[in-house]
């Protein structure tokens, strides 16, 4: 029964997934509140993995649910269940595309969907933001502003930032430096 509930929900996940994997963090969040399979830090730590590996995040980021919910026939259930919507979907669209891409309301399909692949893409960024840099429970029980925020978590976010623009790093340097800085500041107590 895990099975069809995994191919089920990363079925409607692969479905509604307009703007690529992080686009997908909203649906994620709705599996973790109704299956209990995943905790929202899970669900960051999968992120982090999901970007540290070859792939899309969001087919990466199925496997990963399903591996860890119900071992490795999971995971081939919860990526064929994230796949086969776009596939489908794909296949329809481009038989017709061409022929109807010049056509006023297909544009201004188009143009919304664009909008709303911005509007899902930030709120994940929210989401991983309040997850990684942001500590409200800590901070509802001893009401200190330093317990709010991680100094350690913003302070490399800014430098990662900084690097990226500045000096356009690969992202695998990016991810190792950061993955070497999160052991540091955890050996140091920092996190």
């Amino acid at each position: 029964m895990i099975y069809l509930r995994l191919f089920w929900e990363f079925f409607k996940a692969g479905l509604f997934t307009v703007g690529g994997g992080l686009a997908s963090l909203p649906f994620l969040y709705e599996i973790s509140d109704k299956t209990g399979w995943y905790s929202y830090a899970q669900l960051a730590d999968m992120i982090a993995i999901s970007e540290s590996t070859p792939g899309p995040i969001g087919i990466n980021m199925a496997t990963y649910v399903g591996f860890t919910s119900a071992g490795v026939l999971g995971s081939v259930v919860a990526s064929i269940g994230f796949i086969v919507p776009p596939l489908i979907i794909a296949s329809i669209v481009s038989r017709f595309l061409k022929k109807f891409s010049e056509n006023r309301l297909v544009k201004g399909a188009f143009y919304g969907l664009r909008a709303v692949s911005v509007a899902l893409v930030c709120s994940a960024l929210v989401s991983v933001a309040e997850i990684s840099l942001i500590n409200v429970p800590l901070f509802g029980k001893t009401g200190n502003f330093f317990d709010l925020i991680s100094i350690p978590g913003i302070v490399l976010a800014v430098l990662c930032w900084f690097l990226l623009k500045k000096k356009n790093p690969h992202p695998v340097v990016i991810l190792g430096m950061s993955a070497a800085a999160g052991i540091a500041f955890g050996f140091l107590g920092l996190i």
